[in-house]
């Protein structure tokens, strides 16, 4: 069996239409059903009013003919009902597309002396039969309406009767109205409403195309912008004209392209710093590894020690690359409720552990915040390797309260930091090169995960220089809640005796809001030329030597 192939019918494309004309259809359809609504309920009411105006002027003309009947002939009654009809037919004043006929024996037998606008005998010959009809069923006819014969009439008939008339004994006066003729005012008024409309759908239809037009131009440029806008290409930025809707979305255009930018660049940056640290350590090993003298065991060895420590370094690149991708994640912290306080008594104690340093506890303040302790703790640690490293080890850590702002921060009795390095020490593979300090293998990755940190707290982490001596004062502030800073603070005091288990702290006082902050002596340190600095350490930086960088 030969396989058989089957076609699919293509897909036919619906036409595009933009929004523009979409929303200009939408308009027009919307005021021409707002002006059809208004024109179809005026000419409604219009025209029950002149129907009910026909009935009245009717009922108006049966009260006259009444009063012509019982009034007589100077004041005696009519001899006879055609002297009554005649006299009815001829005192009436006719309106405007009225007519009026008297009859009896079923023929039209009286008709008005001057021409009246309807001719109830001629214009309609089977009206007469009509009338006679229906008054011999129903008697007297007021407001029925005749449509027949192409006109359309609203009449009255009633019989008019005189006691002891000579034949003949009832005569009928009939009188009509022209319903078309009355109608006609309103119809013109109507033809004149539709061509009024239709130019008002136009010049509406006109003014919304333009200003439609306008509206949708930035989202026209947004298109033309994204059509653009590639990965090699970041730099189209929508133009912003007013205040509006649409004004406020090109600003948040704005603001992702920036955002899309600056997160391309970082990873481009990214890649070559990744790239050139590698680079290093591979040509090192390789070198070697070419060099090594299989046949010399002390050579094999050196070679080994060494290969493995460039391994060692990489491994720590990676893992430090593994902790800055994870601060980019959707959620880099886990805020709890934390005792400022205690967190700091853990961090103290934690970072004694790190090979040469010499730590004392500083001033801390207590009080209950929402942060991330384990990204605290790594931050805190980081800036005491980083104090290790570069400032011989002697730190005092602490923590205090400046405005709206919980600053933890690490003290060291280094060589300090230049002002022209103080913001780019923060950067990625940025490592330090203190004056009369090598440089060291460190990833380079320290401080800028710990920036990361204080960022995704909303804060920020910078360096000052210490008023008191030398060295540096590495800071990480972080904005707390207004419910936070109103709260009672009191700083809890340390005692600075050298001791392996630090001792419980006094129960804490709330003292309300405290504006010095009384920093307990602590025990010598060994500084340059065997001095110990007395003074407090400053809680609060000098605002002119303070720097603070934004990520690129």
């Amino acid at each position: 069996m030969s396989p058989t192939t089957e076609e699919t019918p293509r897909r036919r494309r619906m036409p595009v239409i933009s929004v523009r004309v979409r929303l200009v259809v939408a308009i027009v359809i919307s005021v021409a059903l707002g002006l059809l609504a208004v024109g179809v309920t005026v000419y409604i009411v219009e025209r029950e009013r002149k129907l009910t105006e026909i009935d009245l002027r009717l009922k108006d003309n049966l009260n006259s003919a009444r009063f012509v009947v019982e009034d007589g002939v100077g004041g005696e009654p009519w001899p006879s009902s055609e002297a009554a009809l005649d006299a009815v037919v001829q005192r009436l004043s006719p309106d405007d597309n009225t007519g009026s006929v008297g009859i009896w024996d079923g023929q039209a037998q009286r008709v008005p002396g001057v021409p009246l606008d309807v001719d109830l005998v001629n214009d309609a010959p089977g009206f007469v039969d009509h009338v006679v009809s229906v008054t011999d069923q129903a008697g007297a006819v007021i407001g029925a309406t005749y449509a027949e014969e192409g006109v359309l009439w609203r009449y009255m008939a009633v019989p008019i009767e005189v006691p002891d008339s000579p034949p003949p004994e009832s005569a009928l006066f009939v009188m009509a109205f022209d319903v078309d003729a009355e109608l006609a005012e309103i119809n013109d008024a109507g033809g004149w409403y539709l061509i009024v409309s239709g130019v008002v759908l136009v010049a509406v239809g006109a003014i919304s195309f333009i200003v439609a037009g306008r509206l949708l131009r930035p989202l026209r440029l947004m298109r033309q912008t994204a059509e653009r806008v590639s990965a090699q290409s970041l730099k189209e930025r929508l133009p912003i004209d007013g205040h509006d809707d649409v004004s406020q979305l090109a600003r948040t255009m704005n603001d992702m392209l920036d955002r899309l930018d600056t997160s391309l660049e970082s990873q481009k940056q990214l890649l070559s710093d990744v790239r050139h640290e590698l680079r290093t350590p591979i040509t090192i090993v390789r070198g070697h590894l070419e060099l090594m003298d299989p046949e010399d065991p002390q050579d094999v060895r050196d070679t080994q020690e060494l290969t493995m420590d460039e391994l060692d370094r990489m491994n720590a690149l990676v893992q430090n690359l593994s902790e800055a991708a994870s601060l980019h994640g959707p959620s880099p912290l886990q805020r709890v409720a934390v005792d400022v306080g205690d967190l700091m008594e853990q961090v103290v104690r934690k970072t004694q552990a790190i090979a040469g340093a010499d730590v004392s506890p500083g001033p801390c303040v207590a009080l209950v915040a929402e942060l991330d302790p384990a990204r605290i703790t790594q931050a805190v640690l980081q800036l005491a390797q980083n104090g290790v490293t570069h400032g011989g080890g002697q730190l005092v850590i602490g923590s205090n309260l400046s405005g709206s702002h919980l600053e933890i921060w690490v003290r060291d009795y280094g060589p300090g930091v230049p002002d022209d390095s103080k913001q780019a020490i923060f950067d990625r593979f940025q490592r330090g090169s203190s004056s009369g300090a090598p440089r060291d293998g460190g990833s380079g990755l320290g401080l800028n995960i710990v920036q990361m940190i204080a960022r995704a707290h909303e804060g920020s982490a910078r360096v000052i220089d210490a008023t008191d001596g030398p060295g540096s004062v590495f800071i990480v502030s972080i904005p707390l809640d207004e419910a936070t800073t109103t709260s009672s603070v009191s700083y809890a005091p340390v005692d600075d005796a050298p001791r392996s288990d630090p001792a419980p702290r006094e129960p804490l006082t709330p003292t309300g809001a405290v504006d010095t902050i009384v920093v307990p002596p602590r025990p010598p340190l060994p500084g340059p030329g065997g001095q110990v600095p007395t003074a407090p350490i400053p809680l609060v930086p000098d605002p002119s030597r303070t720097t603070d960088r934004t990520e690129e």
